[in-house]
């Protein structure tokens, strides 16, 4: 990791998660299906973003009939994420026998949550109380909302997770906005917000281009490309158009 992760996570909050999304595909060699989950996982929470944090990742029973109830392994994370100096995004996945039926949070949890330092959940089940978790300031990106859960029985901790058909490890660092979720590849992390600058400007530049009218649809593809090189695309591998 970066040694001063936390301001470039800072940094990253600057960006829209579609940008990152982009950028990503041209600099960096990690296959863009690894990276961004699948539309499922929607922000429930429109109204907090964007969201960066460093994964921390579980899984969760809370749909089983007859579920014992099983807290301890919470509790564990809720220590760990306090004691983290980074903004966490807590990763659930979810194990129980009705994938329907699986309510991961509600409020009281969010304020819990946000008081230990976690700033996001992203989940493959559902949330409850909404309204009050966006109260909270805790960004949520799940499948949608559920009422109520059986007894909460978490499993497992710190293991590799699969949410929205990608693998979460823990210490990823997540980025999501109301579009959806990424993990951002370590490999490219360092060098990520210069090239996010480049190509925010790219984009205004080549969209003031495909705006007009008097270009033929050669031109415009010839323009793209000559804007590619300027901001200095054309190096990396998928620099195409």
């Amino acid at each position: 990791m970066p040694p001063d992760l936390f301001q470039l996570m800072r940094e990253l909050a600057d960006f829209d998660t579609a940008l990152l999304a982009n950028t990503i595909n041209y600099i960096d060699h990690t296959p863009t299906h690894d990276y961004y989950m699948g539309g499922d996982i929607q922000s429930l929470t429109p109204s907090i973003s964007p969201t960066v944090g460093v994964a921390v990742t579980c899984e969760l029973d809370s749909s089983s009939p007859d579920n014992p109830v099983a807290l301890e392994l919470y509790w564990q994370q809720l220590e760990q994420i306090e004691a983290m100096e980074l903004p966490a995004v807590w990763v659930i996945k979810t194990v129980g026998d009705r994938p329907d039926h699986e309510c991961v949070i509600g409020d009281g949890m969010a304020k819990v949550l946000t008081r230990a330092g976690c700033v996001g959940v992203v989940s493959d089940g559902r949330v409850r109380d909404v309204a009050g978790v966006t109260s909270a300031g805790l960004a949520v990106y799940a499948r949608g909302k559920c009422v109520h859960h059986t007894a909460l029985r978490f499993t497992k901790i710190n293991e590799p997770v699969n949410i929205g058909g990608i693998t979460v490890n823990p210490g990823d660092v997540i980025h999501a906005n109301d579009e959806g979720v990424i993990v951002v590849p370590p490999t490219c992390l360092e060098i990520l917000p210069g090239h996010l600058i480049s190509m925010r400007a790219f984009e205004h530049d080549v969209h003031r281009q495909w705006r007009r009218t008097d270009l033929s649809i050669a031109d415009k593809r010839r323009i793209g490309i000559e804007l590619l090189e300027k901001y200095g695309f054309t190096k990396f591998k998928n620099a195409e158009l």
